[in-house]
């Protein structure tokens, strides 16, 4: 399933790129001056994560019944290359620009990002069935909710998880690579997909957790504070997207 293959490595591949350096910026500062509390904080960030599902499912359902996607997969040369280097373009200009992009520009370049991943996901209509593609949705929905509500109410510091969890996602990229070039490793593929499972749901946790420390460190600054929310945003997005394709290749049906 290559296109599967594909739309797996375009998604993990970019959250490396999200861990560097935007949590360790502007650390603690002034917290008087913030105008909504913090489940307020904390829900409109979920609702933009919401909001990024909607767009990706609504240009999947889309592009499928359309047949447009699968058009310009098999009509336009290297669209998936075309399509994974817009996805890393988006997201490296808001991981590394975050401080400087206004809140619309932020906000438009997170939509972009949902709806270049709709147009990959659109493909999953053609190689899975769609009663297997609702339970998965149904079985990651129910995972990922109860690990950001454990990652809301927990008392424990996450941020010592952190190395475990970014060393788990450069193993999740190199082992999906070498998998392409060396078949024998598709056997370990049940095993690759509970660890990937495990380490979104930890993720998942881990990113709840920072949507508290964004408040407490950028409360000051309602602008930063908005762009931080919708940058945790794509954080748990793609917390969701990932934790649903590893399920999906553990416990989805393909099509005869």
């Amino acid at each position: 399933m290559p296109i599967c293959v594909c739309g797996q490595t375009i998604v993990i591949g970019v959250m490396i790129l999200d861990y560097n350096d935007f949590y360790q910026s502007e650390r603690r500062q002034e917290r008087d001056m913030r105008t909504e509390s913090l489940p307020t904080y904390t829900a409109k960030t979920f609702l933009w994560m919401f909001l990024g599902l909607m767009i990706t499912f609504g240009v999947a359902v889309g592009g499928y019944a359309s047949g447009l996607t699968i058009y310009a997969f098999l009509s336009i040369p290297a669209f998936h290359i075309v399509v994974l280097v817009a996805e890393l373009a988006v997201v490296i200009v808001l991981s590394a620009r975050i401080h400087r992009l206004s809140v619309p520009a932020a906000t438009l370049l997170f939509f972009a990002y949902a709806a270049l991943t709709g147009v990959v996901f659109s493909t999953y209509f053609l190689i899975f069935d769609l009663a297997s593609l609702v339970l998965v949705f149904a079985v990651t929905a129910l995972y990922f909710g109860a690990l950001a509500l454990f990652g809301y109410f927990t008392k424990s510091d996450l941020t010592r998880l952190r190395p475990i969890l970014v060393g788990g996602l450069i193993f999740l990229v190199i082992f999906g690579l070498v998998s392409l070039f060396l078949p024998v490793f598709s056997g370990l593929e049940r095993i690759y997909c509970l660890i990937g499972i495990a380490i979104f749901l930890g993720l998942t946790a881990y990113d709840t957790q920072q949507i508290k420390e964004n408040y407490f460190s950028f409360g000051h600054d309602n602008q930063m504070a908005q762009k931080a929310s919708i940058y945790s945003a794509l954080q748990l997005y793609l917390d969701f997207i990932n934790l649903f394709l590893y399920l999906l290749r553990f416990l989805g049906k393909n099509k005869n």
